[in-house]
């Protein structure tokens, strides 16, 4: 029995059509015959794609306000048969089926439809019947049909056609049936909790999952379990791996705290440059020059759209993964010219829900720290007065140390992070690492602005910043010793706040 499965014909219904496009011209061009419903076909055939509606296969129209489509034995005949099955295939024959070898659906947006506030009606209608009846028949002959259950694996889709041509591995097959009976399972397990008058968000444990190509290092395999397609649309690139999911995590929680047009650039969970400015470019500009060397291979995120003239720079370096809440069409062009780069569309910010981790024999569970600071949280201990430049770099600081690996110091000044000394065991250290690193790009640090994620049980950072310019200091309080510093600053002309909260990110 061969592994290696020929595409023939597939069926395309998708109730979002973010990312299809690619794929059905990819099919179009290897020839592959295409079926479809109602609005995709639509879509399908306004792309000068041919395409066969469903309807005209099975002999009946979308019937019962459209509640029933594809559920007819001329579609999941043609799913179901097995090809090594001469019964089956010589049944295929009788009843006029065509084998059907790959399958690309997802499913209604039940879960979005309820946080709406919809009403129960419309809830109701959201209950995938159809998609979820495809995506198992299909999961369940994968040894000769190919299922994409969500958007999140039309990269992977994309790479297997680019690669094998119309054709696909029994490996590959498998992958993606794992991965749609996940689908399948977190699905219904929202709708159960739904009847039964819970939160609607399962467990972690029975979210989607994906397969990924390995974990943290190459040695270790992985999975992520959770609604990846829900808060990203992929339109360019690879699969997306352990550590780039890492790192994208740490980037739209970042760049949510940002309301004036923002780039961030992350390495390792941690900003290496960031600006705010009036025009993308310049923001980006701004954010690269706070360390270009650590950029090289970095996550960049924005929290506008990115135009022709921003991703024309931003394509002058290496990287791997881009995420922004839309593209224009040229700078869509210039930057899918690398082959593998990550091109990610976001859909929505990051819910404000439990964070866990794994420790020991079991799990810790916390609340997100979704605290974020504003000039009324800002009591002046040092200074005689707080002028609201200053206090604007304040909070811009001590947003990015919040995100920052602890122990952690952040150095700003007018909406940019000129460095950062991140992930040390001592408070002098970070900050001695990121005014060295400041100093190594060029970075005057005089009227520069200082953010802690904890306090200062001693007075040697706000001397150490003192004597390399800096004027500001932000930091959350709390220590016994707390008089030490803000002696310090009294005698030596610096200002500094206190917030009351702390942000370890350990």
């Amino acid at each position: 029995m061969s592994t290696t499965k020929k595409i023939n014909t597939a069926l395309i219904s998708v109730f979002d059509k973010a990312g299809i496009e690619p794929i059905v011209r990819k099919l179009h061009e290897l020839g592959v015959e295409i079926l479809s419903t109602g609005g995709t076909r639509t879509f399908i055939e306004g792309l000068g794609v041919p395409c066969r509606a469903v309807e005209k296969l099975t002999g009946y129209p979308s019937i019962l306000g459209g509640r029933v489509k594809t559920l007819h034995p001329k579609v999941f005949g043609g799913i179901l048969a097995r090809r090594e099955n001469a019964k089956d295939l010589a049944e295929l024959t009788e009843y006029e089926i065509p084998q059907i070898d790959l399958v690309i659906v997802d499913l209604y947006p039940f879960v979005k439809t309820v946080r709406s506030g919809a009403s129960e009606a419309d809830i109701i209608e959201k209950i995938d019947i159809g998609g979820v009846s495809l995506i198992r028949a299909a999961a369940k002959n994968f040894a000769d049909t190919l299922i994409v259950a969500s958007s999140d694996r039309f990269a992977y889709l994309m790479d297997i056609l680019e690669r094998h041509g119309a054709e696909s591995v029994l490996e590959e097959r498998r992958s993606l049936a794992a991965s749609a009976f996940a689908t399948t399972s977190a699905y219904d397990t929202a709708i159960a909790r739904w009847f039964a008058g819970k939160d609607i968000e399962t467990d972690t444990v029975l979210a989607p999952e994906t397969s990924l190509r390995y974990g943290e290092n190459p040695h270790q395999k992985a999975v992520f379990r959770g609604d990846f397609d829900g808060m990203f649309t992929q339109l360019h690139g690879k699969e997306v791996s352990y550590n780039n999911i890492l790192d994208i995590d740490s980037a739209v929680k970042l760049i949510d705290e940002f309301t004036e047009p923002t780039v961030a650039i992350l390495k390792h969970n941690n900003a290496c440059g960031l600006a705010s400015r009036g025009i993308l470019a310049q923001a980006w500009a701004d954010a690269l020059a706070g360390d270009p060397v650590s950029a090289f291979g970095g996550v960049i995120i924005a929290n506008r759209e990115i135009d022709a003239a921003t991703a024309s720079e931003i394509n002058k370096i290496f990287f791997e993964v881009i995420v922004a809440p839309a593209y224009s069409d040229d700078a869509l062009t210039i930057l899918r010219q690398k082959k593998n780069r990550i091109i990610l569309q976001q859909k929505s910010a990051p819910a404000a829900y439990e964070q866990v981790r794994s420790a020991l024999n079991g799990v810790l569970v916390q609340d997100r720290d979704t605290k974020v600071e504003t000039a009324d949280d800002l009591k002046l201990v040092a200074g005689d007065s707080l002028d609201a430049a200053q206090a604007a770099d304040m909070l811009f600081a001590n947003k990015i140390v919040k995100h920052s690996k602890s122990n952690a110091i952040v150095l700003a000044r007018g909406g940019q992070l000129l460095a950062s000394g991140v992930g040390q065991t001592s408070r002098v250290d970070a900050l001695k690492q990121a005014i060295e690193k400041a100093r190594s790009f060029g970075f005057d640090l005089n009227g520069a602005v200082m953010a802690s994620d904890a306090f200062f049980p001693f007075a040697d950072c706000v001397e150490i910043a003192n004597k390399a310019g800096i004027t500001a200091v932000i930091q959350p309080g709390g220590s016994i010793r707390d008089t030490d510093s803000v002696e310090y600053c009294k005698n030596n002309g610096m200002t500094m706040v206190m917030t009351g909260f702390r942000h370890f990110r350990h």
